[in-house]
């Protein structure tokens, strides 16, 4: 039995990160309410599905990409490669036949991005996975990801990992879906009732088709179907 990682900072619901449980209920207690709960305008309501993108996917998907366009467009070269890369989709990432490597979207990075490029890894990677046993084999199930390292170091590359800071854009974020210059809601696919969410969970697990994001309404006002 492996001891667990110390604890970097608390998340609601994530592993290992924190006492507080998720935010799927009827009712949510939220610590610090003044610095974690985020202002919303009148338009709450009608663009519910684009606001709850900003409590996780929306500032992850926006970490993983932040850089300055500017010098990357300066500093691309043709059939170098690319002068940066975000690796978002973390062990559970599966090859075109469906089997599951966790090295497959890093050793594509490092081998796509050019000499001295950055590498940001905002997908989960967990530190031991007990599915891993069965599907992907004992690395994995240990949490270890066998990686082109070799070829990494030759190429003089660089990896951040983390989650995202999420307070640190969702604010800017917000402000985006105000002006109406960005709608993250397309990526929800049905609203759901609280009561549906062993379901979709299963749903959502298995990769049915029509299944990317659910948004579950506490009060069983969901509309049960496709956005």
């Amino acid at each position: 039995m492996q001891p667990k990682p110390a604890l970097a900072g608390a998340a609601y619901g994530f592993a290992d990160m924190g006492p507080y449980q998720g935010g799927q209920a009827e009712l949510l207690r939220v610590p610090y309410g003044d610095f974690n709960a985020l202002r919303l305008g009148e338009d709450a309501a009608e663009r519910q599905t684009d606001y709850v993108m900003l409590a996780d996917i929306f500032p992850t998907g926006y970490h993983a990409t932040e850089q300055n366009p500017a010098e990357v467009v300066k500093e691309a070269t043709l059939g170098l490669g690319a002068d940066n890369g975000c690796e978002y989709v973390g062990y559970q990432a599966h090859d075109p036949q469906g089997q599951e490597d966790a090295s497959l979207t890093l050793n594509g990075l490092i081998d796509s991005v050019r000499f001295t490029g950055d590498i940001g890894v905002v997908g989960v990677f967990l530190p031991q996975d007990p599915g891993g046993a069965e599907a992907q084999g004992e690395l994995e199930a240990q949490g270890k990801v066998p990686i082109d390292f070799g070829m990494m170091w030759f190429k003089g590359q660089r990896m951040g990992t983390g989650q995202a800071p999420v307070k640190k854009y969702n604010r800017a974020l917000r402000d985006l879906i105000v002006g109406g210059k960005a709608k993250p809601g397309f990526v929800v696919s049905h609203e759901l009732s609280l009561d549906e969410a062993p379901a979709a969970y299963e749903h959502f697990d298995a990769r049915d088709e029509g299944w990317t994001k659910v948004v579950l309404h506490p009060n069983g006002h969901g509309n049960g179907h496709k956005r």
